[in-house]
């Protein structure tokens, strides 16, 4: 079993879409003409998005963080400095883990203060 997508709300679906496109490399999905207008899809990998939904009064939880509610993803290993990079220039604050692991992950949170989780892809 694999997950279809996950939805997000944010008050501006289009410049967190950017944000995903530009740090992590997520690809804008078409969305279908029955859905409300102000959205935004992005696939993550192959049969995996996430969708992006407006909330004019949307405020973040409380419960962002590692040991909370966080997203997490995997990712090369090889691209994890660049990532960082990306992270920085596009609005996002790195976050210092809490606890040691045996393989290598950061934090982030986005700008509307979403925590992710990024993973060492497994060979």
């Amino acid at each position: 079993m694999s997950f279809a997508h996950f939805t997000l709300a944010t008050r501006d679906p289009r410049k967190t879409g950017s944000f995903f496109e530009a740090t992590l490399g997520y690809k804008p999905v078409e969305t279908p003409d029955n859905s409300p207008h102000d959205l935004c899809w992005l696939e993550i990998s192959p049969g995996q998005q996430m969708h992006l939904v407006r909330v004019d009064d949307f405020e973040i939880s409380a419960h962002e963080k590692e040991f909370g509610r966080h997203i997490a993803v995997f990712h090369d290993l090889d691209d994890f400095e660049r990532l960082r990079q990306r992270l920085a220039e596009n609005g996002a604050r790195l976050i210092e883990p809490l606890r040691e692991t045996p393989h290598q992950r950061l934090f982030f949170e986005t700008p509307e203060g979403y925590v992710f989780e990024v993973i060492e892809r497994p060979n």
